[in-house]
């Protein structure tokens, strides 16, 4: 959108907002005297499954996006940003701009004033991009979430773990490049948690790994209030032991380096929890040796002993005295009756960022929910932590179903937490990462897809194509069920805040409440190598920075007066973008198996235009200040992401090299990040409220116009900078 028509946009929504403000105002009516709205992100929430999953009752149509679609208005399809990947989605969302405008243009980028190896997260980048030279913030963004504008106008605003809304001060090359306030932060800001040092590890006991507990341990449960019916029995040795430091500075690990002072030693007894005459165990506790098993209670974020069931849930356990408020959880995965065959794992450790602008929020949080609970871990199903090398499909499932479940709940209770702290905000924009993990998991739909990664040949059917012993209908028919409770837990989380938010008595919620999602999701059956790919077609990849997400590509050449240290000097500079254009638009996947058509390989390729006399520094509608050079994006069906190690060969392709070999076996099935305006591509829309029509059903809209509805809603301009519009048929006016 070029300035003009930003001008002619921001007139239209200063009109449109008088007019909601009124409406709203009208009394009698369903209508409120202070508009409040509830923003719901759903990350990987597709249009095509909600509806089917509605219609065959997996989701009730009486809960959660079912009443929202009864009572107010749906989108047939929400064209989200390009690339349609999760940080740059939930920014353009925020600030109805899009992501060369927000500046940011991956999930993970290099900002071009750093150093051509230096990448930071699109969930914590400048929002609206930094001034270059020198290096620094800008005082003209070219992007700003909205809750920037509602705060000047008197507006209040919460965010609980929005992209972009964490009260952290973002660097660049050890420059500050934007500062937490006001950008980066509301009245009531919950950052999104971070990594605690401790990877996911799975443990591998026999009945030899445990002795009789001693009187003192017994007498510790007796008094807990956990008695067990068969003696019992107690790891001789810690399973682990782990430390971490008092401080906020480091966080935990496996080594009492960096500061990590305190020591715990994990131990876990058995117990057996039915009177039944019979030994057989079916409780694991775990709990630190030297503090044993206290009786509780225990204040949060304190847990105090884990007592975990076979087969879960989960428990957290917390590590006491840790600065950063770390924890984790402990699942069970097989406990034979007689602890001759014990298989769990312990969960990746996690903590709230104490950022201080917010740190107020995160001790509320710590306090009355809990520390950060663990997320659901692809490093668990795909193998790729240790320990989980011998543990069967279903028990690597079940652990991640569980991790869905309790992570949704925690994200449930955190969002409950916000609101009823904040009865009176007029915004409250609410982030919930599932279905997007389980839709990366478990999107098992294509015949090319293999669904034994290690085995090429588990696609298609016996003998179709040649050499394929077919795909496994039993793999296929559990993923189908753990996609669907995905959309069924955050289904129940919008049912949740629903709840929360009230309803008057024909069902409509009390304030506006948008769910949307970010992107959708597709099947992939081949994990592609870019390096390879350009090196093969002859491009000096030295020359380069290549940055990925999913399916889509930013090239950046290394170019001197741009990136520090450049090697490219401006007159070659030209040439080099042109051969990597070239070089993608050239690609094509010659096995007909997985590329029966013969397409290109990428459906889209930019390159950065020359035509403002500095190149490497032009800009325009889809090329921003830290975009790549090219920008590729590939058809559905491949993906940058998946490739093993050790890689395995697709069926009827030459034996895996890896520096030579562009396609292979990828190990998940889900990628988002292709063309967004390709249906697979859409994210979703359901909205309804004292605001808003019912029994709307709109054809298409775009994920930047919810920023400047929301706004308009709210009665308060947007900034200039947006490029998307307010959607005034989903609005009442007075009289409706």
């Amino acid at each position: 959108m070029d300035l003009k028509s930003r001008a002619v946009a921001l007139a239209a929504a200063i009109v449109v907002a008088a007019a909601v403000q009124f409406a709203s105002a009208d009394e009698g009516g369903a209508k409120t005297s202070k508009p409040q709205v509830v923003v719901i992100s759903l990350d990987g929430a597709k249009p095509d499954l909600i509806q089917s999953y509605l219609k065959s009752g997996v989701l009730d149509k009486k809960t959660g996006l079912g009443r929202l679609k009864a009572h107010g208005v749906v989108a047939e399809q929400n064209i989200t940003v390009t690339p349609s990947v999760t940080a740059v989605a939930h920014i353009a969302i925020a600030t109805g701009s899009t992501a060369p405008h927000n500046d940011i243009p991956l999930n993970t980028f290099h900002p071009v004033a750093a150093s051509i190896g230096t990448s930071i997260s699109g969930f914590a980048a400048p929002i609206g991009g930094y001034q270059l030279s020198p290096l620094g913030a800008t005082t003209t963004p070219t992007a700003e979430p909205l809750w920037v504008q509602l705060r000047k106008a008197g507006r209040k605003v919460v965010t609980a773990t929005w992209p972009g809304s964490d009260g952290a001060d973002i660097g660049i090359a050890g420059t500050l490049a934007q500062a937490a306030v006001p950008t980066r932060t509301t009245d009531y800001t919950l950052p999104f948690g971070a990594f605690g040092g401790l990877g996911a590890q799975g443990f591998s006991l026999v009945a030899g790994s445990f002795v009789a507990a001693d009187a003192t341990l017994n007498s510790q449960l007796a008094a807990a209030g956990h008695p067990s019916f068969s003696p019992v029995q107690v790891t001789a040795a810690p399973i682990e032991t782990v430390f971490c430091a008092p401080a906020t500075t480091a966080t935990c690990g496996t080594t009492n380096a960096s500061g990590r002072t305190l020591r715990y030693d994990i131990k876990a007894a058995a117990l057996d929890t039915t009177d039944d005459n019979t030994v057989n165990y079916d409780t694991l506790v775990f709990f630190e040796a030297t503090a044993g098993i206290p009786p509780g209670p225990f204040p949060l974020p304190s847990t105090g002993p884990a007592y975990v069931k076979l087969g879960g849930p989960s428990a957290k356990f917390f590590f006491e005295g840790s600065g950063n408020k770390v924890g984790a959880a402990y699942f069970v995965s097989l406990l034979a009756p007689d602890l001759s065959t014990v298989r769990l794992a312990r969960y990746s450790a996690n903590f709230i960022p104490r950022n201080a602008p917010v740190l107020a929020v995160v001790d509320d949080i710590n306090n009355n929910v809990g520390f950060w609970a663990p997320q659901p871990d692809f490093r668990i199903p795909e193998r790729l932590s240790p320990g989980f090398g011998t543990f069967p499909d279903l028990e690597l499932e079940a652990m991640y179903r569980d991790q869905v479940g309790t992570w949704t709940s925690y994200q449930i209770q955190v969002a409950l937490r916000a609101i009823a702290q904040n009865p009176d905000a007029d915004l409250i924009m609410l982030y919930f990462e599932q279905p997007d993990g389980s839709g990366h998991q478990f999107t098992l739909t294509d015949p090319r897809q293999a669904t034994n990664p290690l085995d090429a040949g588990t696609v298609g059917t016996p003998g179709n194509p040649p050499g394929a012993v077919g795909q496994d209908a039993d793999k296929i028919a559990r993923y189908d069920g753990y996609l669907k409770f995905a959309y069924q837990q955050a289904n129940g989380a919008v049912e949740a805040i629903l709840n929360a938010v009230g309803a008057r008595p024909n069902g409509e919620p009390l304030r506006d409440v948008f769910v949307v999602s970010d992107h959708g999701m597709a099947p992939f059956h081949t994990a592609v190598s870019l390096r390879n790919l350009l090196a093969n077609a002859g491009v000096n990849v030295s020359l380069l920075g290549l940055r990925t997400t999913g399916p889509a590509a930013n090239v950046h050449v290394n170019l001197q007066g741009r990136e520090a240290g450049g090697t490219v000097t401006p007159a070659d500079y030209p040439a080099l973008v042109t051969q990597v254009g070239a070089a993608l638009r050239a690609a094509i996947d010659s096995n007909a198996f997985y590329n029966p058509g013969a397409a290109g390989l990428f459906s889209d390729v930019v390159t950065r235009p020359n035509n403002c006399g500095f190149p490497g520094f032009c800009t325009n509608e889809s090329i921003g200040q830290d975009t790549g050079d090219v920008v590729g994006l590939m058809i559905e069906g491949y993906n940058f992401d998946g490739t093993q190690t050790p890689g395995v060969a697709r069926l009827g392709d030459a034996p895996f090299n890896g520096t030579t070999t562009v396609y292979s076996v990828p190990n998940f099935y889900g990628a988002h990040g292709h063309n967004s305006e390709l249906p697979s591509m859409s994210a979703i829309l359901y909205a309804a409220g004292p605001s808003l029509k019912q029994h709307r059903k709109l054809d298409v809209i775009h994920n930047v116009d919810v920023a400047p509805t929301v706004m308009a809603i709210l009665g308060v301009a947007p900034a200039p900078t947006v490029d998307g519009a307010v959607i005034p048929k989903i609005l009442r006016k007075q009289g409706d």
